[in-house]
């Protein structure tokens, strides 16, 4: 018995020493260990916690065999160790992507996008962060541990890191701007980490010491003064000098984009021959420090509002033209500003063949939530504005990205960048941050930019107008949405369940009856709809008044219990076609006039328009005037009608008459009116008519002289009760 197991223990031990002598040979034990540590990183989540279990189970064992060993296990394994702690993963490849071979299990439901390749950028800008973390914002992984952001970055499937650099953003007294104070060293650091968990790194020179954008781009303050010469020997200087800082510094720069949506100028230029003397310095500077440090890094340019080809294509022709030196063309997609994912795919495609460069999704994203994090008003408010088809969910957000890297996948572009995806609230809400905010620069601006850029800093610094469209909830815990880049290839699947129930808006006229609907539409995480039975609270809609008007709120409930409300507008229908003449065809109205020669015509005149730009006008400088203008109707609900318009006008003599009337039943209800002078508008009222069978003429007639003139504008008919 003895020596069977005495055998036993041996064998073991044989078998482990061959193991050991095979890694010492091929040389490949530190590295397998810091792959496992990367791995067990980022996989160790998606597996069961027997299996993670074993697999510990076999790595430890390794590593316990190696420390049997003379010369190559103590050393070894103590660096394996500091490599466990740090969480160093240096040694993945930046395009490598962690997905499944087949959909994995979720809470958001994401299709997958077919043909999407693994290097695809699944980029993010994260330039705030380092202001974020000395503001005492955490960031969690999924498993809610408080974690390095970019190592649950990496775990999500993000493979690129994208950071915008300012020349100067601090205050003679040093004090900081704030939108995360970017400058050189802060992306120097960010780089590093991003570097350190196997992601590429995008440099975003905006050459500006704030922001760069189609309304602004504020010459550095160093460059103040110069001509345009002496600012290209500055921007060349600049960009060699920091970029070979931050390749010196062991960052993996891919791309550097030579200004930031300069689709107006850059750099204080707004001549485009003097733009793209900037962009041939800029883009020198990059080809000069990439061969220095013998690295491959692209040369980008960065334009904006896709929903304006007409200039792109002016802009991008001119740097053919030109032959300027570059490799790729960024483009800023936000869907409730910019069009549809139709649109950005024409647009991709358009470029690509055109000009013949890549292209990629400089920025790009969504809401996930209505709320404000930090009592900062948001610039998507998430209401009223969100783009057709998403909602402001998680899962809205997620269908976003999604269809945003499909369509650029789909038509042949290198990626997509999401725009400052942890951008989320210094505090609660409810409290002042306002002096964390000025001391770290973790707000949109402080209030010390305001003498760089007086007219927007200046005016509204302070906090983050982004925290409900990161990828992190207000509490630093990463949202179902973040995990979409692992999910592109093979999609992921999710219970189904209700993503947003579109909004209920009911409305009547005055007098009229509500009619509340018997089913609504139900929008799953799936994206499928339903139509499901509603039933609707009698109380609150006893509570509605059809005779008065107002906006009502009524609350209902589906079968299986979910809540729903309805909006119940009772106003004042306006039943006139075409009644501010706005529209081109007007042939709703009939003119009638005596004499040889039309006095009238439909003028387009702002200033002699009661609203909008179109009013019925008069004016004769040959004969006296007489004529009117009406409409008729033949299907109007029986009821009390109320008649109304706007009229102004002047020159006329003590003789001149006019009136609004309206026939019904054979009978003619009038109201006379006067015209004074220019722009004293005048409202003729015609009340109590009575309709019965649904028809019913309403008009005004003029009777003026020679030389006299006015306008007509906005005529009223409401009903106003039974």
């Amino acid at each position: 018995m003895f020596c069977a197991i005495a055998l036993e223990i041996i064998a073991h031990f044989l078998l482990h020493f061959y193991l050991c002598w095979m890694i010492i040979c091929y040389n490949i034990y530190v590295q397998a260990v810091v792959r496992l540590c990367f791995v067990r990183g980022l996989l160790m989540q998606h597996f069961s916690k027997q299996l993670r279990t074993r697999l510990l189970t076999l790595y430890l064992s390794a590593g316990l065999v190696m420390g049997w060993l003379p010369g190559c296990g103590s050393q070894d394994l103590e660096i394996a160790d500091t490599v466990a702690e740090s969480a160093v993963t240096a040694t993945a490849d930046a395009t490598d992507v962690i997905t499944f071979s087949q959909p994995e299990e979720s809470t958001v439901y994401v299709e997958p996008v077919d043909g999407i390749s693994d290097d695809f950028y699944r980029g993010m800008d994260v330039s705030a962060v380092l202001a974020l973390e000395n503001s005492g914002v955490k960031y969690y992984n999924f498993d809610g541990e408080e974690q390095d952001v970019f190592m649950t970055l990496a775990q999500a499937g993000v493979n690129y890191i994208r950071l915008r650099v300012w020349n100067d953003p601090y205050d003679e007294n040093g004090n900081g701007y704030g939108g995360g104070n970017n400058d050189v060293a802060t992306a120097i650091t960010l780089g590093q980490r991003a570097t350190q968990y196997g992601m590429k790194v995008c440099i975003d020179f905006h050459y500006s010491d704030f922001w760069a954008d189609p309304k602004k781009q504020f010459v550095p303050k160093a460059w103040e003064g110069m001509d345009i010469e002496e600012k290209s020997d500055a921007l060349y200087n600049f960009t060699l000098e920091n970029l070979t800082q931050i390749l010196d510094a062991g960052v993996d720069v891919g791309m550097v984009q030579v200004g930031n949506e300069i689709n107006n100028g850059m750099c204080g230029e707004t001549d485009a021959s003097n733009v793209r003397k900037l962009l041939v310095s800029g883009s020198k500077a990059v080809r000069d420090a990439a061969t220095a440090s013998g690295k491959d890094i692209l040369v980008a340019v960065h334009y904006t509002n896709i929903d304006d080809m007409k200039k792109l294509d002016t802009l991008l022709t001119g740097l053919q033209v030109k032959e300027i030196d570059y490799d790729i063309v960024g483009l800023s997609f936000y869907p409730y500003w910019h069009g549809t994912m139709d649109d950005l795919k024409n647009a991709i495609i358009h470029v690509r063949d055109t000009y013949g460069k890549k292209v990629y999704v400089a920025e790009n994203a969504y809401c996930y939530t209505s709320e404000d994090g930090d009592g900062s008003a948001n610039s998507i408010k998430g209401t009223d504005d969100l783009a057709e088809g998403y909602s402001a969910s998680v899962q809205g957000q997620a269908n976003e990205v999604r269809d945003v890297c499909a369509a650029a996948s789909e038509a042949g572009a290198e990626g997509i960048f999401y725009w400052e995806g942890t951008w989320i609230p210094v505090g609660p809400a409810d409290a002042d941050n306002s002096a964390i905010w000025e001391k770290y620069g973790s707000s949109w601006a402080s209030s010390y930019a305001g003498g760089y850029d007086p007219k927007d800093a200046g005016q509204y610094y302070g906090g983050s107008s982004w925290d409900n469209q990161a990828m992190f909830d207000f509490t630093g815990h990463p949202l179902a949405s973040l995990n979409i880049f692992k999910y592109l290839k093979y999609g992921a699947t999710a219970p189904l369940a209700i993503d947003t129930i579109p909004e209920i808006v009911v409305s009547c006229n005055i007098g009229a009856e509500v009619k509340l609907p018997d089913t609504v539409s139900i929008i799953y995480n799936d994206r499928s709809e339903e139509q499901v039975p509603v039933t609707w609270d009698a109380e609150d809609i006893a509570v509605i008044d059809t005779e008065n008007g107002g906006e009502f709120t009524v609350a209902g409930s589906l079968d299986e219990g979910t809540e729903v409300t309805a909006i119940v507008t009772v106003e004042r229908v306006n039943y006139v076609q075409n009644p501010g003449f706005e529209n081109a065809d007007t042939s709703m109205w009939t003119v009638t006039y005596s004499g040889e020669t039309n006095p009238t015509d439909y003028q387009v005149k702002a200033a002699d328009a009661h609203s909008g730009e179109v009013a019925f006008h008069f004016w004769s400088g040959t004969s006296d005037m007489d004529f009117s203008i009406e409409q008729s109707f033949t299907d109007l609900e029986p009821g009390t009608y109320e008649l109304s318009a706007f009229s102004q006008g002047g020159d006329l003599a003590a003789d001149a008459s006019m009136e609004l009337y309206a026939v019904v039943d054979g009978k003619e209800l009038t109201v006379p009116f006067m015209l004074t002078t220019y722009a004293d508008w005048q409202n003729p009222t015609v009340s109590g008519i009575k309709v019965t069978d649904g028809t019913l003429t309403i008009g005004v007639r003029y009777q003026c002289n020679k030389n006299s003139w006015g306008t007509l504008d906005d005529v009223t008919l409401h009903r106003v009760g039974n």
